[in-house]
């Protein structure tokens, strides 16, 4: 349902209930009000005509002398109408005929009729006393017929003061009047109402045509991959919906650029993992090759290829999980699971992880940790993996003979530092600040390890980064490279 339908609808089911209301509250007070004015003129009159009645009650009854202009409804009394056989003159054309609208009718005369005590009537135009008049009375001095919506009539029964006789009880019957109780007299109240809705349908039509442009607007900006902006004019509700619409559009648009730029590098991550697992793979399979041959021929197996076999399975080995933990690194929104890390056993575990492969390329490693521990809250594998990818830089790239030494150290304020210190070939101050990017390694590097895919510091850079802690990369003392890893150290426990 369109806006300006529904809005139609909705003031339609106000307006018409309130305008039936409205006429129901005004037809009961008319009626109220008609049987309060009948009522009182029979009581102040009736005292003098007590006289007339009893005497001819016969005869008594019909237009009620001085009483409401209402038509008269049954025989009029001798003395001031005509006999009962004369029909009386025809009303006005005014009354005989329906007002125009916007008028008023004058309502017919009342006419009064005399019962006893047992409701019996000696006039034998009166009508029968309702049995629901008769039984309101019995315990009080009038009765009322109750209001219907089907007629104007009302029916007064009204007990009078003497309570004896023929006139004990007085039946008075009339009309209610035209508008005027509670709402105007004339019909041209509804104007107004008819306005005010004509108004609201009017005045919601720039609003509709609001809302359609800003509708269109969104449309074509969705249409365009929510790069056309979303424009909006005034300092409305529907001005503040277009420009909530244009944020989100921002919003999507950057979400949308930054998926793109992940798509693409998912791209380009997958064509070089491809080939850098490749290259490991093949030589490897060279090594495996000739190890089965040496076998074959009961040879001497040479210790330098399996040294190098074994080099290039360690590579590949670190690939594979350097993999798994840059997928998990590259979602939308990375959870980490932070625990207390004892970083003295944490340094151990790598250095041990790492000897074999230094010792088959004979480069010496080592490690120190203060005696007091040194513990950190973090994520314990993402931080291990940090820290195990700097470590196997330092030792691949380094040379035979060479030395690496990761250092741990607990620093003023509560703060650790990890420093791993090699003096292997180095990195040049240029490539210093892009080293870090996935896929980026220094020159020297490439020259020695071709193969190697750089995943590593862009991982320990990654996690640097989620921990809160800084990773800073610059030349060693010893001519190598000095990479330093700082955070604070977790709360002493309570």
């Amino acid at each position: 349902m369109k806006v300006r339908t529904r809005l139609a609808v909705t003031a339609a089911l106000v307006i018409v209930p309130t305008v039936a209301a409205l006429l129901c509250i005004d037809a009961i007070a008319r009626h109220r009000a008609a049987e309060q004015l009948l009522s009182a003129i029979v009581v102040s009159r009736m005292p003098m005509e007590r006289e007339r009645c009893e005497a001819s009650p016969a005869s008594w009854g019909g237009l009620f002398p001085g009483g409401l202009p209402l038509m008269a409804r049954g025989p009029r009394p001798a003395r001031d109408m005509p006999p009962r056989d004369v029909q009386p003159p025809p009303p006005p054309p005014d009354e005989r005929q329906p007002p125009p609208f916007g008028g008023t009718r004058r309502p017919r005369p009342a006419v009064a009729f005399a019962y006893d005590e047992h409701f019996v009537a000696s006039n034998p135009a009166a009508p029968p006393i309702a049995p629901a008049l008769a039984r309101a009375i019995d315990h009080a001095d009038s009765a009322a017929l109750a209001f219907a919506w089907r007629t104007s009539e009302i029916e007064v029964l009204l007990r009078m003061p003497w309570g004896t006789g023929p006139c004990a009880f007085v039946l008075a019957q009339g009309t209610t009047g035209e508008w005027g109780a509670v709402l105007p007299e004339s019909w041209v109240w509804l104007l107004p109402v008819v306005i005010v809705f004509a108004t609201v349908l009017v005045a919601m039509g720039p609003l509709v045509r609001r809302i359609r442009l800003l509708t269109a607007a969104v449309q074509r900006s969705a249409a365009m991959s929510y790069g056309e902006p979303v424009l909006s004019s005034g300092h409305d509700e529907i001005g503040e919906l277009g420009t909530a619409f244009d944020e989100a559009r921002r919003q999507i648009s950057s979400q949308l650029r930054e998926r793109e730029r992940r798509e693409q590098a998912l791209r380009d991550f997958v064509a070089n993992t491809t080939h850098d697992v490749m290259i490991p793979l093949t030589v490897l399979q060279g090594h495996l090759t000739a190890l089965r041959e040496s076998v074959a021929a009961n040879e001497h197996l040479d210790a330098s290829v399996v040294s190098s076999a074994m080099d290039e399975a360690h590579y590949m080995a670190s690939l594979v999980h350097n993999l798994a933990l840059a997928a998990r690194l590259e979602a939308v929104e990375t959870r980490l699971q932070p625990s207390r890390v004892d970083l003295g056993a944490l340094v151990a575990r790598v250095v041990a992880r790492h000897t074999p492969i230094a010792r088959e390329r004979r480069v010496s490693l080592d490690s120190a940790s203060p005696p007091p521990p040194v513990e950190a809250s973090a994520d314990l594998t993402l931080l291990e993996q940090a820290i195990s990818n700097i470590t196997y830089n330092a030792v691949r790239y380094n040379r035979p003979g060479g030395h690496v030494a990761v250092v741990l150290e607990a620093l003023p304020q509560g703060r650790f530092r990890v420093r791993v210190v090699d003096d292997g070939p180095g990195i040049s101050p240029a490539e210093l600040s892009k080293i870090a990017l996935r896929g980026v390694r220094g020159e020297k590097a490439r020259t020695r390890a071709p193969e190697g895919q750089g995943l590593g510091l862009h991982i320990a850079y990654r996690a640097a980064e989620l921990h809160g802690y800084t990773l800073a990369l610059g030349p060693s003392e010893y001519g190598g490279l000095e990479v330093k890893l700082e955070g604070p150290c977790a709360a002493p426990p309570a």
